[in-house]
């Protein structure tokens, strides 16, 4: 049974008890990410995250990680574009410990100067290593050009320049708006009584200043075609082509979850048997959808040589085209929704599962849905619910198209087929 309530200072605490496990996981979730930056700031969120592990009043960064080590919990943390996460798991045991350290690393970090500087360095080695994955770009490049233009395109990781730039006393500044009561959620599932986590949490968190709600800009993403293509010196050509879709928390949501599925979410999709099996043209060929408060997408992937890059798009607009005119098979239906029910459930037996998902869906939505709820959702889900978002998503008022990989040869033949896809289906301004 989920449960919420909220501390004396205001901080939201959604818990849900699982006395069958002896693990206990614990998450503070802060309304922090990109999409609250500025462009000077870019990636500041990110690099608080790393600087809350270097050390606090208390506790030195080894002192940090040996007394985890000493208990066997996993503490860690991420960024994301519209939260920051604090998370650990422990034996129900450790409940205390784990509270007070969580407590400790989040709010009571000295930040200091000189540690600050080393962790720059490593936050750019960060940002140099995701130049080194070709797919990762395509990921990135695209979600910039579908996102143009609202808080949702800039990067978590900002830049080189940006992060350099970045001081002390901009942490302190931006962790002062950000990290206060009424942005924190606290998240917890697993074995521990209710009663002693609440006073534990009261205890540790009742310092935290209430501070101001901050909600992150509305989306609006604009009409067009936008196009980027990237030289890079790989083997591949990585094609990645991006669809608005539909925001988190949404009904649209699990409907475009289960077309995903079906289309190339899944060894037997139509990408994948089209593509791979049945022409032998890619290794990696698949469909995911994203979604953020209040607007998602759809993404398209493929990596092959430049030789079959061509026909490896063209066949994946095709499959695009089908769905939009005829949806899919009853059979491709039931196994796609399906698939989405048993990889949910499968994902959800453990206690870090359930407190991401409580701590995510409170943060970004103050909602709850217990395990029936979103099993109902996935379930309410019907044939002609995924024809009806089909048609949506296929006719988009923006579509992202991004080649990475040797593309002098082939980079403007295959923008110009997308882009001719797009005038035949999108809805222009």
């Amino acid at each position: 049974m989920i449960e919420k309530t909220r501390l004396s200072n205001g901080i939201r605490v959604v818990i849900e008890r699982m006395p069958s496990v002896r693990s206990v996981a614990l998450g503070v979730w802060v309304n922090a990410g990109s999409v609250f930056e500025t462009e000077r700031i870019a990636g500041i969120s990110h690099l608080i995250e790393h600087m809350l592990f270097k050390g606090t009043e208390r506790r030195t960064a080894s002192d940090i990680a040996a007394e985890m080590d000493a208990i066997g919990a996993n503490l860690n943390a991420f960024t994301a574009k519209e939260c920051t996460c604090f998370h650990v798991k422990a034996l129900d045991e450790d409940l205390e410990t784990v509270v007070d350290m969580l407590a400790d690393i989040v709010f009571h970090s000295t930040l200091d100067p000189e540690q600050m500087e080393r962790e720059k360095g490593v936050v750019i080695e960060e940002i140099a290593m995701t130049e080194d994955s070709p797919e990762d770009i395509a990921f990135d490049r695209v979600s910039e050009q579908l996102f143009r233009g609202t808080s949702i395109e800039s990067e978590i990781l900002g830049t080189e320049d940006t992060v350099r730039a970045l001081s002390d006393t901009d942490l302190r500044t931006y962790m002062k708006k950000h990290y206060t009561a009424e942005n924190i959620v606290i998240s917890a599932a697993g074995s521990f009584e209710r009663e002693t986590l609440i006073a534990l949490l009261e205890r540790y968190f009742s310092d935290v200043a209430k501070g101001a709600r901050h909600n992150a800009p509305d989306v609006r993403i604009g009409n067009g075609f936008r196009p980027v293509l990237v030289k890079k010196d790989v083997e591949q050509i990585n094609l990645c082509l991006a669809l608005p879709g539909a925001a988190l928390g949404t009904d649209d949501y699990y409907a475009q979850a289960v077309l995903s599925n079906a289309l190339g979410g899944s060894m037997s999709s139509r990408l994948f048997q089209r593509i791979r099996e049945e022409r032998g043209l890619a290794y990696s060929v698949y469909s995911y959808p994203i979604a953020y408060r209040g607007a998602g997408s759809i993404c398209f992937y493929a990596g092959c040589t430049e030789r079959q890059a061509q026909e490896v798009l063209t066949l994946m607009l095709s499959e695009i085209d089908s769905v939009k005119k005829n949806g899919v098979s009853e059979e491709e239906f039931l196994r796609a929704r399906q698939q989405l029910k048993g990889s949910y459930l499968l994902g959800m037996e453990s206690t870090m599962a359930h407190m991401s998902a409580l701590g995510k869906t409170e943060l970004l939505l103050e909602k709850q849905y217990d395990l029936d709820t979103t099993l109902n959702r996935i379930e309410s889900v019907t044939i002609g619910s995924v024809r009806t978002i089909a048609n949506e998503l296929f006719s988009p008022k923006a579509c992202a198209f991004c080649a990475v990989g040797r593309i002098d040869g082939v980079g403007d033949t295959l923008k110009t087929t997308a882009e001719e896809w797009w005038k035949r289906n999108g809805r222009q301004a």
